[in-house]
């Protein structure tokens, strides 16, 4: 069968990569670069909460090469795509190939880890994180250490995505970076025929819903006058 252009990632998916995308340098940015810009830190913490969220249930119920269930491989199909990574010439993957599938959930869940982490920090001047005051002070050591140490090894695992992407497509002449812009891949798989477009609006609703509570109305009172931000 003769490989054809056709849609693979939907627009869901490819807004959620690149406002993840953005939403970690922002973070970057006003933790590290940027002064009196903490405020802004947390903002970004939380939408990129949002954006976690919105992934894992677009990941239940999206489209085909969106869900978890079309790139999670057990442990043989794993190390058997591993010892055929170094063949130029090897079958693609339509979507996620089985490393991927595995580089993937790890990019979820520290993030996800980093992003609960600082809904307990605080920049110890006027913010606090919503859920700081209800936590105890071994429970905020940890969820501190957490958060940042969690983001060096995020880092270190962004790097290995790039590395990835130039190795695919330098070595084996795939390029993925650009079906992540339009969302078309030259492949023998059948491609998606819709973006679903309705119900990403729809979990998109909902994750920002949960965000809200998490963050506005679920956390107790602070005893003292500070701000939740």
């Amino acid at each position: 069968m003769n490989a054809h252009r056709t849609l693979i990632w939907d627009i869901p998916t490819r807004l959620f990569h690149w406002l993840l995308v953005i939403s970690l340098i922002a973070q970057y940015l006003t933790a590290e670069v940027f002064e009196n810009a903490m405020q802004w830190h947390f903002y970004f913490g939380y939408f990129t909460l949002g954006l976690i969220i919105f992934r894992v249930f677009w990941g239940l119920i999206g489209t085909n090469y969106a869900r978890f269930s079309q790139f999670l491989y057990g442990p043989k199909a794993i190390i058997e795509y591993a010892k055929s990574l170094l063949i130029p010439n090897a079958p693609a993957h339509a979507g996620h190939n089985p490393l991927g599938g595995v580089v993937v959930i790890l990019m979820l869940l520290l993030i996800l880890l980093q992003a609960v982490s600082g809904l307990f920090m605080t920049d110890d001047i006027f913010l606090d994180g919503p859920w700081r005051s209800a936590a105890s002070d071994s429970t905020l050591d940890i969820m501190g250490y957490l958060h940042h140490n969690v983001f060096n090894v995020l880092l270190a695992v962004i790097a290995l995505h790039i590395s990835a992407i130039v190795f695919y497509a330098v070595y084996k002449k795939q390029k993925l970076a650009p079906a992540m812009i339009h969302g078309k891949k030259s492949t023998t798989a059948k491609g998606i025929s819709s973006s679903r477009l309705i119900l990403a609006l729809f979990v998109a609703i909902i994750s920002a819903g949960i965000v809200y509570y998490v963050v506005e109305i679920a956390p107790p009172e602070s005893e003292d006058a500070g701000y939740y931000y």
